[in-house]
């Protein structure tokens, strides 16, 4: 009889084993077979567990965007002013969890699969609509309505940008530069803002 919390640490084995082979070959071109090995267990299992690689994608995905959203939430509960808050949700999107190589490997990834799965597509239209959000509540404390979208279309943009060129490109800043260049953008829109 398998034990009680066996069948939530195959998940999450499999779960590892799917980012982890993602990151490996830089595509979704991988089997099943490849990640049950990768997590010592039969493709029957994952089968089991997920029902498709589609799910099994799918929750990597989840898992992925929910440990996103615990290093935001972390952040900012020490954050205590509006600028101190944006610039703790650029601390979370390059935090070492986040830009790991199977990480951003994983994120370029999913982003390509959106273009054929409305499944995954809604995923990353959730991650895309809370990145706004939060950075939108902050930004409009700071500056005007249109400057705050302004600001935080920028912003999102960076970030989605840098893992988009650590995934494809060599010549990239390390993960402490390219938060500093996001930080930088948003210190200039703050500059201009004290200028005006």
């Amino acid at each position: 009889m398998p034990r009680k919390g066996m069948p939530i640490l195959r998940r999450q084995a499999l779960i590892s084993a799917t980012i982890a082979e993602i990151g490996e070959a830089g595509t979704l071109d991988v089997t099943v077979s490849q990640i049950a090995r990768r997590a010592g267990m039969s493709s029957a299992l994952a089968h089991h567990y997920f029902g498709s690689k589609d799910q099994i994608f799918l929750s990597a995905m989840r898992h992925v965007l929910e440990t996103f959203r615990l290093a935001v939430r972390a952040r900012l509960i020490v954050a205590k002013t509006p600028e101190a808050r944006i610039r703790a949700i650029i601390d979370a999107s390059f935090e070492s969890s986040q830009f790991e190589r199977e990480i951003v490997a994983a994120w370029l990834a999913f982003y390509v699969r959106a273009l054929q799965s409305g499944e995954t597509r809604r995923l990353l239209q959730v991650y895309s609509r809370r990145l706004h959000s939060n950075l939108m509540v902050n930004l409009r404390q700071l500056f005007d309505a249109d400057t705050a979208q302004l600001v935080a279309q920028g912003l999102a943009s960076m970030i989605d940008g840098f893992y988009i060129r650590h995934a494809l490109q060599d010549a990239v800043p390390d993960r402490e530069g390219s938060r500093d260049m996001v930080n930088d953008y948003l210190q200039l829109w703050l500059e201009r803002k004290r200028r005006s």
